[in-house]
């Protein structure tokens, strides 16, 4: 049986570098349930590496179909 690679989680900063995104947009997400997933371990939140990519992917426009 092969090992899987531990996932990677950041801080709501690192999100926001990688994305763009406010660190005060990320919250609104959360709070309105929408957004990327996240974690929470009492007042930490953390984003998997793997799921902030996957969120850019399906936000992805493709401009060879015009």
């Amino acid at each position: 049986m092969r090992k899987s690679s531990p996932k990677t989680y950041v801080p709501e900063q690192e999100v926001s570098r990688i994305t763009g995104r406010g660190v005060q947009t990320l919250r609104n997400d959360r709070h309105l349930g929408r957004g990327i997933p996240y974690v929470k371990f009492g007042r930490s939140v953390r984003y998997s590496v793997d799921d902030i990519i996957n969120f850019m992917e399906l936000h992805k426009v493709d401009t060879d179909s015009c």
